[in-house]
């Protein structure tokens, strides 16, 4: 059964996946814990937690609500650093066989192209995932939305590495398709569709805002059929391989993604009700496959499509 995809076809370095199921950023931290869990190499691949040049502390607590259909998070990227993911986390990055792809965040053009240099040809590190879409901080979002912007991250961040480039985009816009032929002309390999939706929940008994930032961002099944759209619309218009996120929790949801024209799929929200969802995407994929008699995974991508498109890989 083939299963295989490449991720940067026409890059400056290909990102083959053995498989298509990946993490999602922000959502299984730099894969440490979840390597104590279930054996995290037979994924495709893992997306690091957010990075930025120095240590963020994130938002005030609380950071996390459960809603009717997922969740609202407001982490606002607590992490340790580019320096310290260099000097302690990429070594063990380095012994895995699965690569891991480095989520990225910046609060400038500079502060990612700063980061792109760092990380270029760092052992352990296989690709760079531009986050231009974060609704947890307070410049998360203006890069994303706005497809000049958008563009010109990308190209910083492209004259800055040889690593393949994937951009994160955001469903906050009028027009998604406009923002990814942006960044696919300024030098994007893949495409992410999409980050989280911002959103707002209410304590009731308190009567203020449940997060501690106020609002946050919403992921999880309720996200999915706004993602799915999306996925579609940009698959219809460009060539660059896809990956879908948001609200997969089954086979089924990522095969949906795979035939609206995803080459890949990215587990989030469902590694915390069940930290082995990415394992058992992968292991449903190829029982779906094998129960429809199909033998290589990319007679599904864009199937759903007017025309269906080319799989990568």
């Amino acid at each position: 059964m083939h299963l295989r995809v490449d991720l940067a076809p026409k890059g400056k370095r290909s990102l083959v996946l053995d498989n298509p199921v990946m993490t999602a950023s922000g959502c299984f931290g730099n894969g440490l814990e979840f390597a104590k869990i279930f054996d995290i190499e037979r994924l495709g691949a893992i997306v690091s937690k957010g990075v930025t040049l120095r240590p963020r502390q994130g938002n005030p607590q609380p950071r996390i609500v459960e809603t009717a259909a997922g969740m609202i998070n407001s982490i606002g990227l607590q992490n340790i650093g580019v320096e310290a993911i260099v000097r302690d986390v990429a070594p063990i990055w380095a012994t895995w066989r699965v690569p891991v792809v480095v989520n990225i965040a910046g609060e400038s053009i500079e502060d990612y192209a700063e980061l792109a240099h760092h990380l270029d040809g760092v052992a352990g590190v296989s690709g760079l995932e531009l986050n231009v879409s974060c609704p947890n901080v307070a410049s998360g979002l203006e890069f994303g939305c706005d497809p000049e912007m958008a563009a010109a991250v990308t190209r910083a961040v492209s004259q800055e590495t040889t690593l393949p480039v994937l951009v994160k985009l955001t469903p906050n816009v009028t027009d998604i398709v406009a923002v990814a032929k942006a960044v696919v002309e300024a030098g994007a390999d893949a495409l992410t569709l999409i980050n989280t939706f911002p959103a707002l929940t209410i304590d009731i008994d308190k009567q203020r805002r449940a997060l501690g930032w106020g609002s946050g961002g919403l992921s999880g099944p309720a996200l999915k059929p706004i993602a799915l759209k999306m996925v579609y619309e940009v698959a219809a218009a460009v060539e660059a391989p896809i990956i879908g996120c948001g609200g997969i929790v089954s086979a089924g949801d990522a095969v949906e993604y795979f035939m609206a024209g995803a080459t890949a799929v990215q587990i989030g929200t469902a590694t915390f009700v069940n930290p082995r969802a990415p394992l058992d995407v992968l292991e449903g994929i190829g029982a779906y496959l094998s129960q429809q008699g199909i033998e290589d995974l990319r007679e599904l991508v864009g199937a759903a499509l007017p025309t269906p498109r080319p799989a990568a890989g």
